[in-house]
């Protein structure tokens, strides 16, 4: 049962295995369908263990983390979730196509290249089909190490609410990841030839041409810097836009609008999300566990490595703002 588990450093240090992917193997939720724990996952049990409120109205202080050898062991976790909560929040699986995790931190992925015939070439008999050559790309992407040194004392935390902390912690993830989403939007921007405004100002037209001058993929995302993202709103064509339920604005042809700070004013960028972006990472995120155990807060480390790629060229089309 989850009351009886001895809680160690040593369940972060095991290899090919998360944290909770080690609690839950010691305790599988599956044990506990018809319980009152259903619901709840390894790390959330021990939580409720060690009664362990971390938010809410009567959330615990940072110090209750620390009332035993083994609830302190909890506290990496905790920290872990709150950045990759502020993480969740960035535009990335917005944009991503695909996820890829890799071995070291230097990735080869593949190309692709259709040659030179059509998709649209009849074959005649006895003559060969067109070829697509799938091969390992010539060159490497080396992952970036993206990351912060966080600087406190457990003094100055001890009797800090924990939701007030995790407020901090997923404040840290959310600029973490919009520094990521900045690489993403250099790798679809690069080797794009950028089309141009037909006037002196974006018009709804150049967005309908933008939109029409995908072939093969379709436009299902525009990215554009929030001033610009304000003006496309005020247009009148725009009376006629919808929005999801997360607040995402959709065109009347469907693309949705996503506005990042991270995508220059100058230029608009228009995706197709399926087949557009490769995202590669060699780890999740990487904390210092045996400092938060032990309270050595004074410097921690909290980083992740990261590299993108663009899948396939003609998803990502660029228009520039400025009148060539």
């Amino acid at each position: 049962m989850y009351n009886t588990i001895r809680l160690e450093k040593g369940l972060y240090n095991l290899s090919g295995k998360s944290f909770i992917q080690a609690l839950e193997e010691l305790d599988p939720s599956e044990n506990y369908k018809d319980s009152a724990l259903a619901g709840l996952d390894a790390y959330e049990r021990q939580l409720k263990r060690f009664d362990i409120k971390v938010n809410g109205k009567n959330c615990d202080k940072i110090a209750k983390f620390f009332s035993t050898t083994e609830s302190a062991v909890l506290f990496p976790e905790f920290v872990s979730r709150a950045v990759k909560q502020g993480m969740a929040d960035s535009i990335l699986d917005r944009i991503v196509a695909v996820k890829t995790v890799s071995s070291s931190r230097i990735y080869r992925g593949f190309a692709v290249s259709d040659g030179t015939s059509a998709y649209s070439t009849v074959t005649t008999q006895g003559n060969s089909l067109p070829v697509t050559s799938i091969t390992e790309d010539s060159s490497t992407i080396v992952l970036d190490k993206i990351g912060r040194l966080v600087s406190t004392s457990y003094e100055a935390l001890m009797n800090q609410s924990i939701d007030a902390y995790a407020v901090t912690l997923r404040a840290i993830g959310k600029k973490l990841a919009n520094a990521i989403v900045g690489k993403a939007v250099t790798t679809l921007k690069t080797g794009v030839t950028a089309s141009s405004i037909s006037g002196s100002s974006l018009a709804y037209s150049d967005i309908t041409a933008l939109y029409g001058s995908f072939s093969d993929f379709g436009m299902d995302v525009l990215l554009a810097a929030p001033s610009v993202a304000a003006s496309i709103l005020s247009m009148s064509a725009m009376q006629d836009c919808t929005y999801d339920e997360n607040g995402i604005v959709h065109f009347p042809f469907g693309t949705s609008m996503i506005a990042s700070s991270q995508v220059a004013s100058d230029t608009i960028i228009g995706i197709d999300s399926e087949y557009a972006l490769e995202l590669i990472s060699n780890s999740d995120i990487v904390l210092e566990t045996d400092k938060l155990i032990d309270k050595q807060l004074d410097y921690v480390s909290v980083s992740i490595c990261i590299g993108f790629k663009k899948l396939m060229a003609d998803a990502v089309k660029v228009l520039s703002l400025t009148k060539s």
